[in-house]
């Protein structure tokens, strides 16, 4: 056992302060849950452990840290160097890719098993045993790792983490693109291991899998012995006793106010009334000297008072475009479903979506979902089985899983014929800085990318909303205002979303898609 640690860390990027003087203590053995909120600074406690960035604080540690999701450069997928290894290597295959017919002389056949042998060292069936307990087919070795879907992409990667017992993995966001199923396999893969550092947003997968959780706040780092849930039930503990605290604080700040104002203006009466006698100036000095000691308490009361609440994080409801429809039904399906080259993606279904109701569709990654949305945005390049019918002329706003949203806000905004105030307002309480207001989307983070593209889609009218994965790259805190938000307007929506406890919270009904 050895500790990681982090002595009187001081770093931040420019002006921007993020950690001030942090004292952190890891024990390695621990599976601990990084929190915090988007900009707090869980990238870069990981960049700092990994390395990537420098800084003047000690920071004593004896681990090999490997990071996750690892970069995949250009060289990394050039055909033509897998091809020359994958001729070069023939002698790593077993029995098992024996059986599987491969021809090795295709140089993408086996892309993906040898790009992930550039990303580490290990025996082939070593990786197999890992990607069996990840409940990955192995064929998947064998195909360019580009045509993988994206939830085998990430087990793959996964994958290798643990293959070398002296890394220490720091897995930042593996559930991104995972459908509830995988999450769940990928959950008790990781509770079966130890030693690494994981940061998610998602509350059931941290709950899962962590017994440590590391809270980046706004003024603190803290150290939680637990899961996400007792984090969260100690951090409310905590801050509904700070509040309380503060509220008599604050009672109390006003009356001992009150009460010294009163003593003050009584002693400058009986000194300054004509005719006071010596006994009464005694009296008033008396009581001056009260209102003093009362100052004095009540000062120190304010500096308790200003150490309260550092930590409490404060979001601000959105603000939604909604336009109640006339019409009664706004979605109707029959016996639909999409297809690829003549390959049914689901089996038939059959719901309709009226006024105010939100609807989740949900299964298991490439069933169809997502075809869904596009079918209905007019992007669908398959084919269609059955019939489904929404009203004429009807306003749609969506929320995509892929965009491309260019320029400035300002200009975005105008092109997209958004509530410009609307819009900022939105950006801003989900947590963009006004300074990121005058940057170009295309150079943000994918957060803050992510935020453009579901502020835009709040801030346009519309009668019904199609949304795919809107909470991929947002914290738990911007979770919480979109599903508070969706409970108070009551939107018509068809929503794609794999993170269960958010569709358990805000769906009047839940359309899971079946294989064929």
């Amino acid at each position: 056992m050895s500790n990681i640690e982090f002595k009187d860390l001081t770093f931040g990027y420019g002006e921007n302060l993020i950690f001030d003087h942090a004292q952190i203590n890891i024990d390695d053995r621990w599976k601990l849950g990084l929190v915090g909120r988007n900009g707090r600074g869980k990238s870069t406690l990981l960049k700092l452990l990994e390395g990537k960035i420098i800084t003047d604080s000690s920071i004593i540690t004896d681990k090999n840290f490997v990071y996750f999701p690892q970069l995949l450069t250009e060289e990394d997928l050039n055909d033509e160097k897998i091809s020359s290894e994958s001729k070069n290597q023939e002698s790593h295959k077993g029995d098992s890719i024996e059986s599987l017919s491969v021809n090795i002389t295709d140089r993408k056949s086996q892309l993906t098993f040898y790009l992930l042998n550039e990303l580490a060292e290990f025996e082939q069936w070593e990786l197999e045993r890992e990607l069996s307990l990840l409940k990955v087919d192995l064929e998947v070795l064998w195909r360019p790792f580009e045509s993988l879907s994206g939830g085998e992409q990430t087990k793959c990667l996964l994958a290798i983490l643990f293959l070398d017992e002296t890394n220490f993995p720091l897995i930042d966001e593996p559930t991104n693109h995972l459908d509830m199923a995988s999450r769940k396999v990928v959950a008790q893969y990781l509770k079966k291991k130890s030693e690494f550092i994981v940061v998610s947003h998602d509350r059931n997968f941290l709950d899962e899998v962590c017994d440590h959780t590391l809270a980046i706040e706004r003024q603190q780092v803290i150290l939680y012995q637990g899961n996400y849930s007792t984090y969260e039930q100690e951090k409310k503990l905590r801050d509904d006793f700070e509040l309380a605290e503060d509220e008599r604080l604050r009672k109390d700040i006003s009356r001992l106010k009150r009460t010294s104002l009163e003593k003050r203006d009584w002693s400058n009466q009986r000194e300054n009334v004509a005719g006071a006698t010596f006994v009464d100036k005694k009296v008033a000095k008396k009581q001056n000297q009260r209102a003093k000691a009362i100052e004095k308490r009540m000062g120190q009361e304010v500096e308790n008072k200003e150490k309260l609440l550092k930590n409490i994080e404060k979001t601000d409801p959105l603000g939604m475009n909604f336009q109640p429809s006339h019409h009664r039904r706004l979605i109707q399906f029959e016996k639909f479903s999409l297809a690829f080259d003549k390959k049914i993606l689901f089996q038939p279904i059959d719901f309709s979506l009226k006024v105010g109701e939100i609807a989740a569709i949900v299964g298991p990654n490439g069933q169809g979902k997502s075809s869904i949305i596009k079918y209905l945005s007019g992007n669908f390049s398959g084919e269609r089985n059955g019939f489904v019918q929404l009203p004429q002329g009807i306003k749609i706003s969506f929320v995509r899983q892929i965009y491309d949203n260019r320029g400035y806000l300002k200009d975005f905004a105008t092109e997209n014929q958004l509530d410009y105030e609307l819009f900022l307002s939105n950006l801003r309480k989900l947590g963009m800085e006004r300074k990121q207001f005058t940057q170009k989307i295309e150079t943000m983070s994918q957060g803050q990318q992510k935020k453009v593209e579901l502020a835009r889609s709040l801030s346009q009218e519309a009668e019904l909303y199609l949304w795919d994965e809107p909470l991929n790259y947002l914290d738990v805190f911007n979770h919480e205002q979109i599903a508070q938000l969706l409970e108070n307007s009551q939107p018509t929506m068809l929503l794609v979303e794999h993170d269960q406890a958010f569709v358990e919270k805000v769906s009047n009904q839940i359309i899971n898609l079946k294989d064929t």
